[in-house]
């Protein structure tokens, strides 16, 4: 296996690029390197004040020995120029974790190949499946300018991670491997070391997902707020100014890394927050110590500035239309497409459709864990479900909602995924009332009432309510188009919203005999990313919240599974947990993709809708096509938003 060279400590302008490798054995690439010519260094002339009068080092010493080298080319791509601030719209002050989505800075992240590549890390390898060495950039600092080092890695684990105060149910999941934690090692000041007694596949996607797992914090900053090394005193009188129970509540909200609502926090991500709660706008400017550059030596991001205007968010589609926005996806919907393209014919500024990346936009949820017993028993056969699914004519649907753009499919992996499978995407969506009525007249339901609804076993209609959270006028349209799908093999569905928090838990007691969803949040999926959504994992599943709840609490709460298939995905999804192998993960889940669409525990309806992007017509690189989703594209934040760039600056506010 592949050694990575040490770097020195030295410092200089012109800086010799090699090569950062990436050495994993258990992933296909066994490295991944690029020789440069040395660079000039490029600064933003946002820093050219403090760089004079010495506040703010040089250029050369704010980023690392060796950064990483954005290469901005391709269709639509071309090297920018530094300046200007993008004005985004939120809908409230928690939304300030988009710029951490849209900055996508992770240790590790998924590349345009959906493989897992080095980020902040300058290379990582493991061994077995089981030992992981990751490496840092010489250099690196967080926007502070303090050193970024393997003591962020050994406080976190220590101090945070394993602290009862902090982390009173120990390490996060991805930490741990059949329930046991890793032996940490720090090797050296950029080198710390990972060691389970079993594989632990979860560990890479966890550091590269959107949300991700936080494993390093700016320990420099943080100490003064930790019991085990502030001065008690000095303390005491921080945690009764914060008007906070105790240090615990202290350090966790000064230290929020994925919301960062504290200004003071040190950052890795592109911008840092400058603005303290509460606010009704954010600004967000370029982190100084930011470690990626372009192939032409320019610092990223490109832009300046990043302002989030905070107000209500049914009005950030108006406001988008009214020129508010320079970049904006958040809150905006398929249905206002029309209006916003009327709008900028006046405006300046451009729509862009990119494709959503759900497995469904839409689906059915049959509750396995309904608890009536006939419902409950009719949703677990397998030939009601796929009666339903054919009874639905999704070429209609996709229409009437969705003007024929979007794909008629189940709730399966996309075609820009590697696992995509055609046959499994169109397994049981075919609109066939004849071969629905069969299915229907097999289970028994042969009886009808005078309306021609069937009739269940204990002479009750086979009529039900169908309930959703209400959140989007096309789930109404979708649901009234498959209610007269329904009525004609004999089913009666009443679509009922209710808020969300009532939605869930009417779901999660049974109460619930079908619900409507999104499909699968990620299907852009690879082999290295968790199936979790394709078995009982969680009691937030609203085909089987019991089963979920069961598996997500070691069997202390919920109900065991009971259906053969869906044993069999619990037992697949836990080989993948102990897998090591590229090929062993592959083989799973195309076996528990192939079993949710033969059994259809989703119904999914269409997928692949468009998702309007706004983007302001001097605002360059935002791709004309892309694939939206929180993971693993962490929306917009997979195509680097620090390379997008005005080719006119102008301040705006």
């Amino acid at each position: 296996m592949m050694k990575q060279r040490r770097h020195g400590p030295t410092r200089r302008s012109a800086l010799t690029l090699g090569s950062a490798a990436m050495m994993a054995s258990a992933l296909p690439r066994q490295a991944r390197a690029a020789t440069m010519k040395p660079l000039e260094l490029v600064d933003s002339p946002f820093f050219a004040e403090q760089v004079a009068n010495g506040t703010l080092p040089h250029i050369s010493l704010r980023v690392p020995t060796v950064p990483r080298i954005v290469q901005v080319s391709g269709p639509g791509r071309e090297p920018g120029r530094h300046g200007g601030n993008i004005r985004m719209l939120m809908g409230d002050q928690r939304d300030i974790r988009m710029m951490t989505l849209y900055g996508y800075t992770r240790l590790i992240v998924y590349d345009e190949n959906l493989e897992i590549a080095p980020d902040v890390l300058e290379s990582f390898e493991v061994q077995e499946g089981r030992i992981f060495t990751l490496r840092l950039r010489p250099g690196h600092r967080w926007s502070d300018g303090s050193p970024f080092t393997t003591e962020d890695f050994r406080y976190w684990w220590k101090d945070v991670a394993n602290n009862k105060r902090l982390s009173p149910g120990g390490p996060p999941q991805a930490l741990l491997a059949d329930g046991e934690p890793p032996v940490f090692e720090v090797l050296s000041p950029t080198e710390v070391r990972y060691s389970w007694a079993k594989p632990n596949p979860v560990f890479l996607p966890a550091l590269a997902g959107a949300q991700p797992t936080y494993i390093c914090m700016p320990s420099g900053y943080l100490k003064q707020f930790h019991i085990n090394y502030a001065d008690p005193v000095t303390l005491h009188s921080r945690v009764k100014l914060a008007r906070v129970r105790d240090w615990g509540s202290l350090h966790e909200r000064v230290s929020r890394m994925y919301r960062p609502e504290n200004p003071e926090l040190p950052t890795l991500d592109p911008w840092r927050n400058t603005t303290p709660l509460p606010a009704e706008q954010f600004v967000f400017e370029r982190n100084a110590y930011f470690h990626r550059i372009d192939q032409n030596g320019l610092q990223l991001p490109y832009v300046d500035k990043v302002t989030l205007t905070v107000g209500t968010n049914s009005l950030v589609p108006a406001k988008t239309a009214a020129g508010d926005a320079d970049l904006q996806a958040r809150y905006l919907r398929f249905d206002n497409y029309t209006f916003l393209k009327e709008a900028s014919k006046r405006m300046d500024f451009e729509i862009k459709l990119w494709k959503r990346a759900e497995g469904a936009y839409f689906a059915l949820m049959p509750n396995m864990n309904a608890i009536d017993p006939i419902w409950r028993d009719l949703n677990r056969d397998v030939r009601y479900r796929r009666a339903l699914s054919v009874a639905i004519n999704r070429k209609d649907i996709n229409k009437v909602i969705f003007f024929g753009l979007a794909t008629e499919s189940g709730n399966t992996a996309l075609p820009e995924s590697p696992l995509y499978d055609a046959r499994l995407a169109n397994l049981w969506t075919q609109h066939d009332t004849g071969l629905a009525d069969h299915l229907l007249d097999e289970i028994g339901l042969t009886k009808r009432d005078p309306d021609g609804v069937r009739l269940l076993s204990d002479g009750r209609r086979l009529e039900f309510t169908i309930e959703t959270a209400g959140e989007n006028t096309e789930e109404t349209d979708i649901l009234d188009l498959i209610k007269q799908d329904l009525f004609t093999v004999g089913i009666k569905i009443y679509p009922r919203s209710t808020q969300r928090d009532v939605f869930r838990r009417r779901i999660v007691a049974g109460q619930t005999i079908m619900s409507a969803w999104a499909g699968m949040d990620n299907a852009l999926v690879s082999p290295e990313m968790e199936p979790d959504a394709l078995a009982p994992t969680s009691s937030a599943q609203f085909n089987w919240p019991r089963w979920g709840q069961f598996i997500e609490s070691g069997g202390r709460e919920g109900e065991k599974p009971e259906v053969p298939e869906v044993k069999e995905l619990v037992q697949l999804y836990q080989d993948w947990r102990s897998s090591v192998t590229r090929e062993q993960r592959k083989e799973i889940w195309q076996r528990m993709l192939t079993i949710n669409a033969e059994q259809l525990f989703t119904i999914g309806i269409v997928n692949g809708t468009l998702q309007p992007i706004v983007v302001s017509r001097n605002l360059r690189n935002v791709p004309e096509k892309g694939l939206y989703s929180f993971e693993p594209g962490a929306f917009i934040g997979r195509y680097l938003p620090d390379t997008f760039w005005f080719d006119q600056p102008k301040a705006k506010s």
